[in-house]
């Protein structure tokens, strides 16, 4: 059975933290939760706090190359489907300076990570 997209990204955040000294600050990853089911008053409260749909799952706030930061939209390894408010967020992040991939499970967005320290 294929791990979930909350699998993948549960392994890929122990990753990220067993790897902080490897990978410089790495540690500073953290997750956006923008998804999930949720009932109406929590859905109307978090959206009126500035939840947005599309937001990537995971931000790294540091800077590489050319780049101010690292998105990371997860997705499981087959089948996830990308939003257009998804690719909408990736192409105006891209735009402002910030790195934004759309990794398909844990094994891609730590190469795509291991590819951004390489910047």
């Amino acid at each position: 059975m294929e791990p979930t997209e909350h699998k993948e990204q549960t392994l890929f955040y122990k990753w990220c933290l067993a790897n902080s000294e490897t990978y410089p600050d790495l540690n500073a990853i953290f997750a956006i939760p923008n998804g999930g089911n949720r009932d109406a008053i929590t859905g109307r409260h978090l959206k009126d706090e500035g939840v947005r749909a599309g937001v990537p799952d995971m931000f790294l706030p540091v800077a590489r190359g050319n780049w101010h930061g690292l998105f990371i939209e997860m997705k499981k390894r087959s089948g996830g489907r990308v939003s257009k408010e998804q690719l909408t967020w990736a192409s105006v992040l891209n735009g402002l300076g910030y790195l934004t991939i759309i990794a398909k499970g844990f094994q891609e967005a730590r190469e795509h990570v291991i590819k951004y320290y390489s910047a």
